[in-house]
């Protein structure tokens, strides 16, 4: 059986907003806009999560919004404080716990890009995608039943967008 993950980093954040602390920080008017298109990109390629794994941060939080709106979804949210500013370690533990086949997963940098290169057995020729900037998303498909199966260095990569490349 596969299983695929939606892997997600927030978009841009708005670092002059008045906040008590980086965890309250909402996203900006760039990073609005990136993931709505990062939202129409996966209605149109047809890469719909049954389920979405998102950091407990106010940006990843509004990032799935305007995803999930712009594509359409509804799906089971669940928040995680544990994907907030996460290492690919403990991202991989929260993923283990999913039981839909397929998971969106919403977190930051620099977990983001170490996960998603532990996780491909080729990861792409691609400058940015050792960056993972704000917005980027990867689809990542495994051969394995369960989520509490998947191993580094054993994803294929379906498609991965950044959100600059999308009209």
């Amino acid at each position: 059986m596969t299983r695929r993950l939606i892997l997600i980093r927030h978009a841009k954040s708005d670092w002059s907003a008045p906040v008590a602390g980086d965890h309250a920080r909402p996203l900006n008017a760039r990073g609005r806009r990136a993931a709505d298109r990062i939202g129409n990109w996966l209605a149109a390629q047809r890469f719909q999560p049954d389920v979405a794994l998102v950091s407990s941060a106010r940006r990843t939080r509004e990032t799935w919004e305007r995803i999930a709106a712009a594509a359409g979804f509804t799906v089971p949210v669940a928040l995680h404080d544990a994907l907030y500013h996460a290492s690919p370690e403990e991202m991989r533990l929260v993923l283990e716990t999913a039981q839909a086949p397929v998971v969106a997963m919403v977190g930051h940098n620099p977990g983001c890009a170490g996960f998603a290169r532990r996780l491909l057995a080729e990861p792409p020729d691609e400058a940015r995608f050792a960056r993972f900037p704000t917005a980027t998303t990867a689809v990542i498909d495994f051969d394995i039943p369960e989520w509490r199966d998947i191993r580094w260095h054993s994803g294929q990569l379906v498609a991965l967008a950044f959100p600059r490349d999308l009209s």
